[in-house]
């Protein structure tokens, strides 16, 4: 990876691993809804200005079927399924949980003709991964609803596919007019049922409103630009290694800053799915010259 590659993998490691615990925190003091649309609001509010002075929108807009799918699967539903999740489920947990997404991403890129095979090692990580995840599943939820473990997985799923989206279909628009865009359409979605609760954040104590204002500021407009910079960078199955440290980050700030248990449960799954993420994604070998074959 290059330098380059590094200081954005390293960066967006440590930014989309703090949400989990500033959702945690918001979400105990309004409703999911709002805190999605908080979050969008003040992104597009710093990002959407920049794409109109490059006069970005309406080339963007040629690609109107490819950016509202990335839109549903990166924001519209899963930043609405994980505030939901977060009511019940610890930030920590919930970390944990989205760490499978490199399972998802790399299953939807041979599905699509990726031309990384996929390897014995590989179907090794996933399983190992799996394993991690059901043994914190298995030691950790016991009591937890199956709904918000349910919405965590529709998350992963999204997670997983939307940077396929963006590689593929979405190549030759720029990040931050794809960012602005499905950050404006996630708020329209979400204004009639935020709106007539926006009494609720006038209510809310002062480390909620921060909360919300670093969601939106960092981990959705300055996390956004970086991510497809990543994306761009080293593609998209690598961009998604971010998940190997996010949930490690996720559950040192639950434990550090909200007093969350650390559990058996996170104490196993953990090192088995960052270790299964890492195999998972792995890149495969070159495949050896044939013999004679000329080097260019």
């Amino acid at each position: 990876m290059s330098r380059r590659g590094w200081v954005l993998f390293l960066a967006m490691s440590v930014i989309w691993g703090v949400p989990y615990l500033l959702i945690k925190v918001a979400v105990e003091e309004t409703s999911p809804v709002v805190v999605v649309f908080a979050r969008c609001v003040i992104g597009a509010a710093l990002l959407l200005p920049w794409t109109l002075a490059r006069g970005q929108i309406r080339p963007a807009l040629r690609h109107w079927r490819a950016l509202l799918l990335f839109t549903v699967l990166e924001m519209t539903a899963p930043w609405l399924l994980l505030s939901y999740a977060e009511t019940s489920l610890s930030s920590s947990l919930t970390g944990l949980l989205v760490a499978s997404v490199p399972f998802v991403a790399a299953l939807a890129a041979r599905l699509l003709g990726d031309e990384e095979r996929l390897t014995t090692v590989r179907l090794a990580g996933m399983g190992l991964g799996v394993v991690g995840i059901a043994a914190l599943l298995g030691l950790d939820v016991e009591g937890v609803a199956l709904l918000p473990v349910l919405a965590v997985v529709l998350v992963v799923i999204g997670y997983g596919t939307a940077p396929l989206v963006a590689s593929r279909a979405l190549a030759d628009v720029p990040g931050v007019a794809v960012s602005s865009i499905a950050l404006v359409v996630t708020a329209v979605v979400y204004a009639p049922f935020a709106i007539p609760r926006l009494g609720e954040v006038t209510a809310t104590p002062a480390p909620a409103l921060a909360s919300l204002a670093a969601l939106g500021v960092v981990c959705t407009a300055l996390a956004m630009v970086l991510f497809f910079a990543l994306i761009r960078e080293v593609g998209p199955q690598r961009a998604l290694v971010i998940t190997f440290v996010n949930p490690a980050v996720a559950v040192l700030a639950g434990v550090l800053l909200l007093d969350e248990p650390f559990t058996l449960g996170l104490a196993v799954g953990l090192p088995l799915v960052l270790a299964g993420c890492v195999l998972a994604t792995r890149r495969n070998a070159p495949a050896p010259e044939p013999e004679g074959a000329a080097v260019p």
